[in-house]
């Protein structure tokens, strides 16, 4: 049975149809990126791009589930998004919150379990309070893991990272001669989700924008010209089969 969905239903839905064969990235990262400019080809203001973007979204989470993925990394707001116009961050903040609110129920219901990645604060006490509710009611769940990087850049992870290392090693308990690449890990927003084997980012852009870049030093990238609104599972269909495509040799020959 196809994790996420109840086996009588596997074999009808066009998610599972368009399902590639053979094996899955076990961690598929996604920058979502374009909203803006799909928003100002059809000369609307940049918020309807990040509405128009919730289809995407619900999709591709539905589609991970179904197809059985392990996890599943959003880029929801970074650390550096705090710099767009008020407006836009205000409506983020609200967005980000009310999807949640909205699909918390079949998220739950899929046996999705979901996660934050990244800072705290200055988000407002509002979408902290969905944000913390969506994680308990799913903490038990075993199916797809939904890592949601909100307020998320991945410097400051590392920073974050070290500063609770070294009050680790102030408390006595890491010996700073014994600290290695594994041991440094437990101290990441998500130590214990494997580091991502496929990275997507749409709209066409070369970069991976201060995400997840201590996790993704042999991640494969895949760039596609879709923009985000316009992204739907046969999308992420078609990036998971360039992935298949290609040798993982992480340095070795």
């Amino acid at each position: 049975m196809i994790r996420g969905l109840k086996a009588e239903e596997a074999g009808g839905d066009p998610r599972c149809e368009l399902r590639p064969e053979g094996p899955l990235p076990g961690h598929v990262a996604i920058i979502m990126d374009g909203n803006g400019r799909w928003a100002s080809s059809r000369d609307l203001p940049r918020i309807a791009g990040h509405k128009a973007g919730e289809v995407s979204i619900t999709e591709v989470i539905r589609t991970a589930s179904d197809w059985g993925l392990g996890a599943l990394t959003l880029y929801a707001f970074s650390t550096e998004n705090w710099n767009r116009p008020r407006n836009e961050v205000d409506f983020l903040m609200s967005f980000n919150r009310n999807l949640l609110h909205k699909r918390i129920e079949e998220f739950h219901a899929r046996n999705i379990r979901i996660r934050h990645f990244g800072r705290r604060d200055p988000v407002p006490a509002s979408t902290l309070k969905e944000i913390d509710r969506a994680v308990s009611m799913t903490a038990g769940n075993t199916g797809l893991d939904l890592n949601i990087a909100f307020n998320y850049g991945g410097r400051a992870e590392i920073v974050d990272a070290a500063r609770k290392m070294g009050n680790a090693l102030l408390r006595g308990e890491v010996i700073a001669e014994e600290l290695d690449e594994l041991s440094f890990r437990r101290f990441l927003y998500g130590p214990e989700i494997p580091d991502p084997d496929l990275l997507i980012r749409t709209a066409g852009e070369n970069r991976i924008s201060n995400y997840l870049i201590y996790q993704s030093a042999y991640t494969e990238i895949y760039v596609t010209e879709t923009l985000w609104p316009d992204f739907r599972a046969e999308h992420l269909a078609e990036a998971i089969r360039d992935y298949q495509g290609r040798a993982r040799r992480m340095g070795r020959v």
